[in-house]
């Protein structure tokens, strides 16, 4: 007879992802992960398969804890506005004491850059995809805007929130602050 789960799967992988996300994927031991979800490591093998299993529903876990902030961009109206807003939105939780970690998304992908775990990089595919394609419909709202510029704003914007992302783990609110207001001072 099998045994009854003592944890809720939800709740211990929010824990895991919360650790992923400050100590990145590879300096995250199985001893921290049980340390931090409060479960051994046979139940994380049960539930999760192994450390990599864990990783992929940590980020599902973080795709779904962003989605209010990708939903409030996507229901949006003002265009440009709302993707600055969303910059903001972005950032907001970082500066609350000592939260510091920046986006769980580009810590992986800058992590898994160089790595060949397709799993993981179809998850960040998958995520900047959709980014990019709120982006492309925030920047068309302005009917001024050629395609090929839109094209151009949305490549431009992704790579700013890659840079804000990494900024917000160090930088300071007036900096972060700043650093978004010159980035839309000419989209």
């Amino acid at each position: 007879m099998a045994r009854k789960k003592e944890y809720r799967e939800d709740e211990v992988v929010e824990k895991a992802m919360n650790l992923f996300w400050k100590k990145g994927y590879e300096a995250t031991s199985m001893q921290m992960l049980e340390k931090e979800m409060g479960i051994n490591k046979f139940s994380i093998y049960s539930s999760f398969g192994n450390k990599h299993g864990l990783f992929l529903e940590s980020l599902k876990c973080y795709k779904m804890k962003v989605g209010v902030t990708l939903d409030k961009l996507k229901k949006a109206s003002r265009g440009v506005e709302d993707i600055k807003q969303f910059f903001y939105d972005s950032v907001s939780s970082n500066y609350k004491a000592g939260n510091q970690k920046g986006c769980l998304v580009t810590n992986t992908y800058n992590e898994f850059s160089e790595n060949q775990d397709q799993l993981i990089k179809e998850e960040m595919v998958a995520f900047m995809d959709n980014l990019k394609a709120l982006f492309i419909e925030k920047l068309s709202m302005d009917a001024t805007k050629s395609e090929e510029t839109v094209l151009k704003e949305a490549n431009f914007l992704l790579l700013a929130k890659h840079g804000l992302a990494a900024a917000a783990r160090v930088n300071t609110q007036k900096e972060i602050e700043d650093y978004i207001e010159m980035t839309f001072k000419n989209i």
